[in-house]
């Protein structure tokens, strides 16, 4: 019973993991065209996904513990206890897994670096707009600058 919930744990966190993995994708080309509004929704999206992600990695692990009576167990831990068919399905489902987490870490590395030169762009366009402190290059007389005797309006000697 809990190798079955195992397995069930395992396949439908791979299904949570390739449906976030076509999120990351489709937040690429969201990034590339800039769409602000497309992305807030994307990333609410991921958000449920990866809450979604995080429940059933808590099942997983619940199901662990049934099978081996000890704290956190990994799976490594549980598959001398399994049987042979369901061990091989384990250890299919545990490496497409390992894929999916792998290039989801590449996709979210390469939107992580889309969005770095995004606000690089953006920076740049800001200071461009911005006037910068205009400095005379110019040369000018020191003395000019320095404060002359005014002469008074009144004659103090009167």
């Amino acid at each position: 019973m809990s190798a079955t919930a195992l397995i069930t744990a395992m396949e439908n966190l791979l299904k949570l993991h390739k449906s976030l993995n076509e999120l990351a994708i489709k937040k690429t080309d969201i990034i590339k065209a800039g769409d602000m509004p497309a992305l807030d929704q994307m990333l609410k999206d991921e958000q449920s996904h990866v809450a979604a992600i995080e429940k059933m990695e808590q099942l997983r692990q619940a199901a662990c513990s049934k099978v081996v009576q000890q704290e956190k167990p990994t799976l490594e831990d549980c598959l001398p206890f399994l049987e042979e068919d369901i061990k091989n399905k384990a250890l299919t489902l545990k490496d497409s897994l390992v894929k999916e987490v792998e290039a989801l870490q590449e996709r979210n590395q390469l939107n992580q670096q889309l969005i770095y030169q995004s606000l690089q762009f953006v920076n740049m366009s800001m200071s461009l707009l911005q006037p910068q402190s205009v400095q005379n290059f110019n040369y000018t007389n020191p003395k000019s600058n320095q404060s002359k005797p005014q002469k008074g309006m009144f004659n103090s000697r009167a």
